[in-house]
């Protein structure tokens, strides 16, 4: 079994003595998850909360085989982060999408794809033949339910400002979450534009009391950090800087903005704004690792300036005070 949970080939519960072939045998050990016998599933291990809905986008590792091969003809296996898919657009084959809707996070299954679930009659030369029964392996590392996302975008700003609030959060926190795992792949403009859509989805909200306010700022602080940290990832620091900033116009005493806006000075040569925030930071949290280092580099940097801009200051005085040649 490789590190992802997917088998390398097709070493499964097959004898050479029976007169069944690999996939049939295979399919005594399946149920029918149609009616029809068209898809077949095996669960080789369980996962749990609810199963993917539709439209959903899933992260997931997946190979495909054909009978008597051990090799699959596709396969995302092999990836350190595999690609976030949306079903009806990113996942074409009918039988894998029908497949996707009975898992649930953290499962990993295999599916028997009859051809009209599959490649169809035709196949799909030169890779799959005519008439092909085909396997597929899956794991879902996670799924996020952007459909109602997709749902919600596509309403008219009236229309977004009678949602209840409950529901722009759900929304919010998946725009966050797609973000994220952008982030975390070092993808850092599409986790920009996912924490940046998240942000105008709020501010386009109606306020109607001061307790939605209240939890609408609640919302919106992290992504104000995240947009913060983005931006420095993007070697954008007065950008991270003024994302830091409305963090702390929200929460003036949160650490992580003090921090986010001590990095954005360092990285914009402000050493001395630098070092008030990360002194405000590091009050807070002493014993942090990450501020103190930092705060150990700006003020070797502080003083390496105040160095240069004394000998710069020298050496202008030194040219004032020599004779004039006559």
């Amino acid at each position: 079994m490789s590190r992802n949970g997917l088998i390398t080939g097709m070493g499964m519960r097959l004898t050479t003595t029976s007169t069944l072939s690999p996939f049939e045998q295979l399919g005594l050990h399946m149920y029918d998850i149609l009616g029809d016998g068209g898809i077949l599933k095996e669960v080789v291990r369980s996962g749990e909360g609810p199963p993917v809905p539709l439209n959903a986008s899933v992260i997931m590792y997946y190979s495909g085989y054909l009978e008597y091969s051990s090799h699959p003809f596709e396969s995302t296996a092999h990836l350190k982060y595999p690609p976030m898919m949306k079903l009806g657009r990113d996942v074409t084959l009918a039988g894998l999408e029908l497949g996707l809707l009975t898992m649930k996070k953290g499962e990993f299954s295999r599916f028997l794809f009859d051809p009209q679930y599959a490649y169809g009659e035709m196949g799909c030369p030169p890779l799959i033949p005519a008439a092909a029964t085909v396997l597929y392996e899956v794991q879902i590392v996670d799924y996020l339910d952007s459909g109602q996302v997709d749902e919600f975008i596509s309403m008219s700003p009236e229309e977004q400002n009678s949602v209840p609030l409950a529901t722009l959060f759900e929304v919010i926190n998946t725009l966050r979450s797609f973000g994220n795992r952008c982030f975390n792949q070092s993808r850092y403009g599409h986790a920009k534009d996912r924490y940046k859509q998240a942000v105008t989805l709020l501010r386009n909200k109606n306020e109607q009391s001061e307790l939605e306010t209240e939890k609408m700022n609640v919302a919106l602080l992290p992504l104000y950090l995240n947009l913060s940290f983005t931006e420095l990832r993007l070697e954008s620091p007065q950008k991270a800087l003024k994302y830091g900033k409305k963090a702390l116009e929200i929460d003036s005493a949160n650490t992580k903005a003090l921090f986010r806006c001590g990095q954005a000075y360092y990285e914009l040569g402000e050493y001395e704004s630098a070092q008030d925030c990360l002194m405000a930071a590091q009050s807070k949290k002493p014993l942090d690792s990450n501020i103190n280092n930092l705060l150990k580099k700006v003020a070797l940097a502080f003083k390496d300036s105040l160095d240069k801009e004394k000998d710069m200051c020298l050496k202008m005085f030194s040219k004032l005070r020599s004779p004039v040649q006559t």
